[in-house]
């Protein structure tokens, strides 16, 4: 049975991709995950106890454990999810998010073309290296057109800038060494298992206790959703058929404001657990969960508009999106109402207080 490597596995897109990969694969699943904040203990039982997951807590910046892990498993393909990910955080941290997605991103890469080096032509040859990443990396889009492959990197906040930099690395390891590289850049994702610090669980399990609804700005930010499990087959789809040394752009072409979003949200929580018989909103005097909807400042470089161009994708590769946005936001509201217990603060470690303030003080300038 042959091996692939998922790092970050114990993650949001990660524990998804690793129960898809075991339903429509044959391969044994290498975990690798530092295993941070972001790691929920309902992703971390998911992946115990299976017999095609091995589960290996390691930083892939550690070159020496990432050497250990390429030689003891020998990986037919490496899907690199591992990735610090939230703008708010790399506000306040930008330190964690260099560290792990551009230094880990190269000992990754390294390691890679080290065991591809060491196979026989038909297995370098077979051989691939996805790297998951972003559209934020392209910037911030006007009122019109979208991003395709060819647009210019102009990434706007820590996090963005170091995906940016993850993915030029990886173009170049296959430029310079031929190591058959893939980079899929991919809209806002949303589904089960998301940590609480993005917007849509934060807004629902928010909700759920009568807890404000923090719309930054004027709430006309635009993002383009796509469900998690939609991205994942898109994965699947590029690791098999994607050329090597190309990118694909993954969204599902469902631009929402921020404002939209949240009445969507409101709207499928009354469906799903009504405001009326919600012994936290009667508390708190509320009747409808659209009352809490608040506007608070923005976020520092916050950029107004995302949309994606899968065109590529969809021609080169027919993937086509399966949940429409409708039910596949019911489906993750029920989702988190049925596992809410699992996000309170002491499981999960977030209050769910806003992050990314300290970019408010003043700054140094020589």
């Amino acid at each position: 049975m042959s091996r692939i490597l998922i790092t970050g596995g114990a993650g949001f897109i990660g524990i998804n991709l690793v129960m898809r990969a075991l339903e429509r694969t044959n391969h044994h699943v290498v975990v690798v995950d530092k295993i941070t904040y972001a790691s929920t203990d309902l992703a971390l039982a998911a992946l115990t106890g299976h017999p095609r997951i091995t589960l290996i807590r390691a930083d892939i910046a550690d070159a020496a454990a990432m050497a250990t892990v390429f030689a003891e498993h020998r990986p037919v393909a490496v899907l690199n999810l591992a990735a610090e990910t939230h703008v708010d955080r790399s506000i306040d941290s930008p330190r964690a998010f260099i560290e792990t997605n551009v230094l880990g991103t190269f000992v990754l890469l390294e390691e890679a073309r080290r065991l591809a080096s060491s196979l026989p032509p038909p297995a370098q040859k077979a051989f691939r290296f996805l790297h998951v990443s972003t559209d934020e990396v392209f910037g911030a889009l006007g009122p019109e057109g979208a991003f395709s492959e060819t647009t210019a990197y102009d990434p706007r906040s820590p996090y963005s800038a170091s995906k940016a930099g993850a993915d030029h690395l990886v173009r170049a390891y296959h430029a310079t060494y031929g190591l058959p590289t893939l980079i899929t850049n991919c809209s806002n994702n949303y589904g089960p298992f998301q940590h609480p610090e993005k917007l849509i669980p934060l807004m629902i399990l928010n909700a759920l206790e009568a807890r404000k609804l923090p719309i930054y700005g004027d709430g006309q930010n635009v993002r383009d959703w796509l469900h998690v499990e939609d991205h994942c087959a898109a994965l699947l789809l590029v690791l098999e058929r994607g050329r090597p040394g190309e990118s694909y752009n993954v969204g599902a072409t469902n631009e929402q404001t921020n404002l939209a979003l949240i009445d969507h949200l409101c709207a499928a929580l009354e469906a799903a657990s009504p405001a009326g018989s919600n012994p936290a909103m009667r508390a708190a005097g509320f009747s409808s969960y659209a009352d809490l909807k608040t506007f608070v400042a923005d976020r520092p470089g916050h950029d107004r508009r995302y949309a994606v161009d899968a065109s590529k994708l969809r021609a080169e590769l027919q993937w086509q999106p399966a949940w429409t946005f409708a039910g596949g936001l019911a489906s993750t509201v029920a989702w988190y109402v049925e596992h809410r217990a699992s996000f309170d603060a002491s499981r999960c470690g977030y209050n769910r207080d806003r992050l990314g303030l300290s970019a408010a003080a003043p700054t140094v300038r020589v």
